[in-house]
């Protein structure tokens, strides 16, 4: 049954990270990457990370993409508009690109190591306890940059929205 759930939401995940791309109205991209947020949590919750999962739904489904939307609507951006200028991107785009993805495949395949199949439930550092206490211990300083470049970012956009404003 694990294995079932885990191929419909691997193809859902993949599925929708295509509609994401392909679409040309950013709203409807922005549910597709609900879509994919959303699919990658239950991939978590079958490996036994039950606060990662409800983290994934609740950061990324809920707030970052709300603040998406906000942005998109807050933008008026309107369809993507296709223009026809690029003649190689055309003709070689394809080609190219199955040429990179044997080449990534081959470099993989050779220096993959050996792996052991997944048992779904076993790991057991998904809780969050856990994920506090190396937070608060090992990834201390890390934590601490990372929030301080985003209030960095929150003043920026601040300083870029007064400047828009006058």
């Amino acid at each position: 049954m694990d294995t079932v759930l885990f191929i419909i939401c691997a193809v859902v995940s993949i599925v929708c990270a295509f509609n994401l791309v392909l679409q040309k109205h950013p709203i409807s991209s922005a549910l597709s990457l609900i879509g994919v947020m959303c699919s990658l949590a239950v991939l978590y919750l079958l490996l036994g990370a039950e606060f990662i999962a409800m983290a994934q739904i609740v950061v990324y489904g809920g707030a970052v993409m709300v603040l998406f939307i906000f942005v998109i609507m807050l933008l008026n951006a309107g369809s993507e508009k296709s223009s026809n200028k690029s003649w190689f991107a055309q003709v070689a785009g394809l080609p190219l690109l199955l040429a990179m993805v044997a080449l990534f495949a081959f470099l993989i395949w050779g220096i993959r190591p050996v792996l052991r199949s997944v048992e779904f439930g076993s790991w057991i550092g998904g809780k969050a306890e856990a994920i506090g206490q190396m937070l608060f211990t090992e990834y201390l300083l890390p934590f601490e940059v990372i929030s301080v470049l985003i209030l960095i970012a929150i003043l920026g956009a601040v300083v870029l929205a007064r400047k828009e404003i006058e």
